[in-house]
Formats: C-alpha cells, structure tokens, sequence
C-alpha cells in the first residue's frame, strides 16, 4: 500500500505529465570530396554522420587516422585496411584543416 502513496498524490493534487518536443530530425550529409560515399555509408553503418560533423576542425590527419583505427581496433569497425586508409584521407582533407 506503501508504494502506491506517492502515485495516489501525484494525481490528489492535479499535476499534470509534463510535455516536451523533440526537435526536427535533419539528414546529416558529409561535405563532397573524393570518397564521400565509401565514407558516409562506412561510417554510418555504426553512427549517425552528426559524429563527424560535430568534430572540432583543425586536428589534422594524424587526428583523423587515429579515430579511424580506433573504430577499428577498438570498437570492431569491419573496415578493410585499405578503407580504412581511404576513409581516413577523406577526412583529414574534408574536416581536418
């Protein structure tokens, strides 16, 4: 009987649930270049694009090979190596200056 006091309260004293919104969903789309597609179907076989999008700019290649392999090693990402490498230079010159 315990466990039904709280819920017998919250309905004694009028509270409605509150409602929220989610916002829009918008199609998150990788920047053209060479590779794009092999990238944006790779990468989002796992994540959402937003992942990428949302990196800071600047971090450079190195930046970007290490997430790849980490994708790879860490996580168990089933790039072929040569992908990998492909996927990793699309990156740094797309969003790593």
């Amino acid at each position: 009987m315990k466990a039904l006091l709280p819920i017998a309260l919250l309905f004694a004293t009028g509270a409605a649930a509150a409602g929220y919104r989610l916002p829009d969903e918008r199609p998150i789309t990788l920047l053209p270049g060479p590779d794009v597609e092999l990238t944006a179907a790779t990468c989002s076989a796992c994540h959402s694009l937003d992942y990428v999008t949302s990196q800071p700019r600047g971090k450079g290649a190195q930046f970007w090979n290490d997430s790849v392999t980490k994708m790879v090693k860490v996580y168990g990402a089933p790039i072929e190596p040569a992908d990998a490498a492909r996927i990793a230079a699309y990156l740094a010159a797309t969003y790593g200056q």
